[in-house]
């Protein structure tokens, strides 16, 4: 039998483009070479006929061409051709307003474009099989694919450090401003206790630029952004109580934005970004990952990666009870005593208080965060193997071919 060949077309060089696109498939040909043939093209020749016609199958995420208006209608000489077209997606198309990216996708309508690619397509994959049901009303072929990890990859090799305190840490990106609120108020309801443990914020980025409007000309300039400016600078307040619960002269180091050790760093750790070969190492710094998420359709058709990634560092987890969060978790807390779980889980009504009653449960029974994160492990690491997650996918191109 002939090699399948595949056709991958990620959305970006990182990120997204990493899990979703480069390593799933760069490790489908290295576990079946007999079997597929795979090119990873982040710029296909759109207008050459022949180009298509070497492969069986055509993998993209959100679109093929960068003019999303163009996508169906190649999608529809693909399929004529007898080309299969297999559409990816890890986030739901429009997200909430308060969402950084939101006036730029509804101006240009990306949402729309994004929707119809996907009907356009003759199969989806996603990550969960909760926006495995949205996603349906679209489109019915959908297959659910999850995020996976490469255990032997060596940013999910490296070792944490011991430590005689409880370490909580945040790891994420600059579009959880309205998440990170729901923890306002938690570290200051554990000001007596902040000697007893650390407090990491993972991923602190200052770079980027602004967009300036003269009101009196329209005239727009763009200029480099000031790291007082950023989320970042923000996410900050929220961990330190602005800058509350650290001493003054730390709080002047900090507000130099320089990126070098301060020599006296007490309580709160801010740690900078990594590239995305690298960034999972942050897992190493704290023992228990805090994952808040506020409750909107967005963040429901999330994927639970932050799940996965604090299991596979084996570390506990306290995580809001909504959408992604739900599938694998399970609270491990009852009428103030530990039962069988893997997780803490905080209800939408109960984010005043319990984010501090929970890190404060583990504070004092630091033995139980070590063994939540060994159950964490328990439930992640054979469901997210990219290995067996390979499999899955193999059978799935075999089956279309």
């Amino acid at each position: 039998m002939a090699k399948i060949k595949i056709l991958v077309l990620p959305s970006d060089r990182t990120g997204v483009g990493k899990f979703r696109s480069v390593e799933p498939h760069i490790f489908l040909q290295n576990k079946y070479p007999e079997d597929f043939h795979v090119d990873i093209d982040y710029e296909p020749k759109i207008d050459d006929d022949n180009y298509w016609k070497n492969y069986d199958i055509v993998h993209f995420h959100r679109t093929i061409t960068k003019d999303y208006d163009s996508t169906p209608a190649l999608i529809e000489k693909l399929h004529k051709w007898g080309i299969v077209t297999v559409g990816d997606i890890d986030d739901y198309w429009l997200p909430t307003k308060e969402h950084p990216a939101y006036a730029m996708i509804l101006n240009n309508k990306l949402h729309q474009k994004i929707t119809a690619n996907l009907r356009a397509a003759q199969y989806i994959t996603t990550t969960t099989s909760i926006f495995a049901q949205e996603i349906k009303k679209l489109n019915k072929n959908v297959i659910v694919l999850p995020n996976s990890i490469n255990p032997n990859e060596p940013q999910f090799q490296a070792k944490t450090e011991p430590s005689d305190k409880l370490r909580f840490g945040w790891l994420g990106g600059s579009s959880h401003l309205h998440d990170l609120k729901l923890l306002g108020g938690t570290f200051n309801l554990l000001s007596s206790l902040k000697d007893q443990y650390d407090l990491f914020l993972c991923g602190f980025d200052v770079r980027g630029s602004v967009t300036e409007i003269d009101q009196r000309t329209g005239q727009q300039r763009q200029r480099p952004i000031r790291p007082e400016e950023t989320v970042w600078a923000k996410y900050e307040e929220i961990f330190t109580s602005k800058y509350n619960l650290i001493d003054e002269d730390y709080k002047k180091f900090l507000l130099t934005y320089k990126q070098e050790p301060y020599p006296n760093e007490k309580f709160y750790h801010r740690v900078w970004t990594q590239p995305v070969t690298s960034y999972a190492k942050n897992y190493t710094k704290f023992d228990v990952s805090l994952a808040p998420i506020k409750n909107h359709l967005f963040n429901r058709m999330k994927s639970q990666l932050k799940v996965i990634e604090a299991g596979f560092y084996k570390k506990a987890i306290i995580a809001s009870n909504i959408g992604p969060y739900t599938i694998d978790l399970k609270h491990s807390l009852k009428n103030g005593n530990f039962v069988d779980g893997n997780a803490l889980l905080v209800n939408e009504n109960r984010n005043h208080g319990d984010w501090a009653k929970f890190m404060k449960k583990l504070i004092n029974n630091p033995t139980w965060a070590e063994d939540l994160g060994e159950r964490l492990y328990e439930t992640v690491k054979d469901t997210y193997n990219l290995n067996n997650v390979t499999d899955t996918r193999a059978q799935f191109y075999k089956s279309l071919v």
